[in-house]
């Protein structure tokens, strides 16, 4: 079964769109350019909706710059669009990847899984621990994660897992790959990955095209990071145990 992508793209980014296009045209699977948001041009209402300083002080250790809220609101987006259409599933890219000899086949036993979940990633580290995983395509597995890896450079989202974060996730506090790592405040959000990784970063991902270099953190918000990190930890370990393993 072949599933829709989407690719998230500044109209700025002009390069990552032209190279990513010409990759996503030798394959058998309908795409298009996704428009990223860029969080300057979005009026002040919208604002509000999909983000809130309220819960950013709450749940994370400093205020997010306008490129890690324009990210999200980017997904946010893609989202909202696999709800308006009839697909099952989306796959998501941003710009700076480049797809590996075994994308379309990943995506294709993706779409045929019978068990249930809502996230399977396409990228993680390469030392990742799981819980369980079981064989995917004849070069692949599908991983059920241990902790889940902050990465968002690929995924493909169900239904049943937009609508939960949708529903969850208006407005946001967090960067959106770590807000991912608190599945469980998503009910359960089932997040699973793949590996090897189907896709691969890009040279071009070292050098981010929607924020600088990141602040020097004062006293204060080191020890909020290490009760984030703390939170994130016992967390997971609680509410990891009730997930069926694979």
């Amino acid at each position: 079964m072949s599933l829709p992508i989407v690719f998230i793209n500044l109209d700025r980014d002009a390069e990552r769109r032209t190279r990513l296009l010409a990759e996503l045209q030798s394959i058998d699977m309908p795409s298009e350019r996704f428009p990223a948001v860029w969080w300057a041009n979005v009026p002040p209402e919208q604002t509000s909706r999909w983000y809130s300083d309220a819960l950013n002080a709450r749940q994370y250790y400093k205020p997010l710059r306008n490129g890690e809220k324009g990210c999200y609101a980017s997904h946010i987006g893609a989202w909202q669009q696999l709800l308006a259409s009839d697909s099952p599933a989306l796959v998501v890219l941003e710009d700076d990847v480049r797809l590996t000899p075994q994308f379309t086949e990943v995506i294709e036993a993706i779409a045929a899984l019978k068990e249930p979940w809502d996230m399977v990633k396409l990228l993680g580290r390469d030392q990742e621990k799981t819980r369980s995983q079981r064989p995917l395509t004849g070069n692949t597995v599908l991983v059920d994660y241990a902790r889940v890896p902050s990465m968002t450079a690929g995924y493909v989202i169900s239904r049943a897992g937009a609508a939960r974060l949708l529903e969850r996730r208006q407005p946001f506090g967090r960067p959106i790959d770590v807000d991912l790592r608190f599945w469980w405040e998503c009910g359960d959000l089932r997040i699973l990955g793949v590996s090897p990784a189907t896709i691969e970063l890009d040279d071009t991902s070292l050098v981010s095209s929607i924020w600088d270099e990141r602040d020097t953190l004062t006293p204060a918000q080191r020890w909020r990071k290490f009760c984030m990190k703390l939170a994130l930890t016992l967390g997971n370990a609680w509410h990891r145990r009730r997930l069926p393993k694979l």
